[in-house]
């Protein structure tokens, strides 16, 4: 007869603990950011799971924060000083083309302070969840297919990088973003966002703005006044283009395709910083040039191309001495070519476009010359233009269109 070992309660019980908290030693990954990502696993199509891909080093009989080597790939972590847990600070797993969805229990990584996600497929809404993620800095979401509207990001007030790009988003823009006051990039391009542009002007330290390639509206937007790179292309903005003049540091502005009206204000085109100026297609009537008294200017290319400008090509802008291209095509300007034009073929301009206007007379010397090398247009004008040269290949208007104007 066998006999029984009687083991006192109280010793079953301090067992217990004690196995408790040796494997609680082990797990040095707070268990709900491992499930976490589990659940980002289980949310991708495996088949896009590829042997040298990022989710394929997930060995979850690891854990995530404690792995070296080639495990756990595209994550970081809190390193404790104490004995308490570690947590996922980063998500990294740009480039990897995944197709799948984004979990909503993303909320769960509450220290998470960068999420890259970059050129994949992720599909369907963002979570409204991202938005209780307090310590994030980055959120990148860009060159993927998420639809929707746009998620409150109001919230996330320590955020500095927002990059929303290429995806099939809609919906307005949040009033709440204007409170974002540490965002230093801003890019929500090629979407399919509609409404007016909240005002913007309290973001005093966003410096690249790109909102281009969407259907928003209304009349042009308040802007904050330390940005360097503007970018508002392909919209339906509307009206006269306000402060941008007073604007400083920007060095690239593309407002094209858009419906914006009215004079292009010279203070724009005299900027100190700016290099690159895209007003075309659009419907601007007037532009004036001021003259530079010396070689500050840095604007190197020009494009007014395709709008409602009308009187003589401006002659100030051969003193822009590093300006390369200049586009003033499909306008309706008048008046013979400047001579100083002729000047600049080469050497700095290497670029000019003048064709679908109706400027008249011959065409200066320089533009003849065999040592001319330049690309661009002056056909469909009124001009006397040598067929044989390059530049004027196309034709020019006819009589009668010529003498409506």
């Amino acid at each position: 007869m066998q006999s029984i070992i009687f083991i006192p309660f109280n010793t079953m019980v301090a067992t217990v603990i004690l196995s408790w908290l040796l494997v609680s030693a082990d797990a040095k990954t707070l268990e709900s950011e491992v499930e976490v990502l589990r659940a980002i696993t289980m949310s991708v199509d495996p088949v896009s799971i590829t042997e040298y891909s990022f989710l394929s080093t997930w060995n979850f009989d690891l854990d995530p924060c404690e792995s070296t080597g080639s495990d756990f790939l595209g994550i970081l972590c809190t390193l404790p000083q104490d004995n308490s847990s570690s947590q996922i600070t980063t998500l990294d797993l740009e480039g990897d083309g995944y197709e799948g969805f984004l979990t909503p229990a993303i909320e769960n990584l509450t220290a998470l302070t960068t999420l890259n996600l970059r050129r994949n497929q992720f599909r369907g809404p963002i979570p409204t969840t991202i938005s209780r993620l307090g310590n994030l800095t980055s959120v990148l979401l860009s060159n993927n297919f998420f639809s929707g509207n746009m998620p409150d990001v109001g919230k996330l007030k320590k955020l500095v990088n927002l990059d929303l790009s290429r995806n099939l988003l809609s919906g307005p823009i949040p009033d709440s973003i204007s409170g974002l006051r540490r965002l230093t990039l801003m890019s929500m391009s090629n979407n399919e966002l509609v409404g007016v542009v909240p005002d913007l002007s309290g973001l005093w330290q966003l410096n690249t703005l790109d909102l281009s390639g969407n259907q928003l509206m209304g009349n042009f937007p308040v802007l904050p006044q330390n940005l360097r790179t503007l970018n508002l292309a392909r919209n339906l903005l509307s009206g006269r283009v306000t402060s941008l003049q007073i604007i400083e540091n920007l060095e690239s502005i593309d407002i094209s395709d858009n419906r914006l009206s009215g004079n292009i204000d010279p203070d724009i085109l005299t900027l100190p910083f700016l290099k690159y100026l895209n007003v075309s297609i659009n419907r601007f009537t007037s532009v004036e040039v001021n003259k530079f008294a010396d070689d500050s200017s840095l604007l190197e290319v020009l494009d007014m191309h395709e709008n409602r400008l009308q009187g003589n090509l401006p002659i100030n802008l051969f003193t822009y001495s590093n300006l390369t291209s200049l586009n003033l095509g499909h306008n309706v300007f008048t008046g013979p070519i400047p001579e100083v034009y002729g000047d600049r073929l080469g050497n700095p301009w290497q670029s000019l476009f003048l064709d679908y206007n109706f400027l008249e007379g011959n065409v200066p010397s320089q533009f003849t010359s065999t040592h001319v090398d330049i690309i661009g247009s002056l056909a469909h004008n009124c001009l006397n233009c040598p067929r044989k040269l390059e530049i004027c290949r196309g034709g020019q208007r006819r009589a009668s269109e010529c003498a409506k104007q």
